[in-house]
């Protein structure tokens, strides 16, 4: 990834398309596309392949859930593409089947949700390096679309860990958050691995199978 990350932004509100895309350029990414629809987001999905996207749910044609189908052809095409989806909208279907291939570099995060412009630079800096990054109402709407509990053998402090650790946040930033050690945070990261049968061995990463596991998606 260049210093500029490449970027693409897909967004149908004309307004709103031109704010994402004077907000990402001031703080250092390259729109190198913005589009306002299904088809405009593919073809520049295809051309440009980005370091990372920023991707409405509904869009036209359909205005129903065109971002989302054209983002899961487009992993298809080029798996790890990093899209981060920015709407109003969760669709659960969709938002588990994005997540579903593991490879991370995947955000979901609600408009309304997003309180600063730092917050979400950050978030799209960490979609873009590989990580993934959910806004808690998405992964509480994924969580109760869940009928099974694959995490029962986790404690409640197991728990919360993974569930910062879904929001894309840092074993750093989890310790602030739940004010302790570094150190512990990493000895609960440890056992939630060897819970939930994810081994040291396995080639994708390790905190993006524990998050599909989290959402059930696994």
């Amino acid at each position: 990834m260049s210093d500029r990350p490449r970027t693409v932004v897909a967004e149908d509100q004309y307004l709103l398309r031109d704010g994402l895309t004077h907000l990402l350029a001031a703080h250092g990414f390259d729109v190198v596309a913005a589009v306002g629809s299904g088809p405009e987001l593919a073809a520049a999905l295809r051309a440009e392949r980005p370091d990372v996207s920023i991707v409405d749910v509904r869009m036209p044609p359909t205005n129903t859930d065109e971002g989302l189908q054209v983002s899961l052809a487009a992993r298809r095409e080029i798996p790890g593409l990093p899209i981060l989806v920015l709407s109003q909208h969760v669709e659960q279907l969709y938002a588990r089947e994005l997540l579903a291939d593991g490879t991370g570099a995947i955000g979901y995060l609600l408009k309304d949700r997003v309180f600063n412009a730092d917050q979400f630079i950050d978030a799209v800096r960490r979609v873009a390096a590989g990580g993934t990054v959910m806004d808690p109402e998405v992964i509480a709407k994924l969580v109760a679309g869940n009928a099974s509990d694959p995490l029962g053998a986790l404690t409640p402090r197991e728990r919360e860990v993974l569930s910062l650790m879904a929001e894309g946040c840092s074993n750093a930033a989890i310790a602030g958050r739940l004010h302790f050690s570094e150190g512990a945070v990493g000895k609960h990261t440890a056992n939630i691995f060897q819970k939930l049968g994810i081994s040291a061995s396995d080639d994708t990463n390790r905190r993006v199978l524990a998050v599909l596991a989290y959402l059930g998606a696994a």
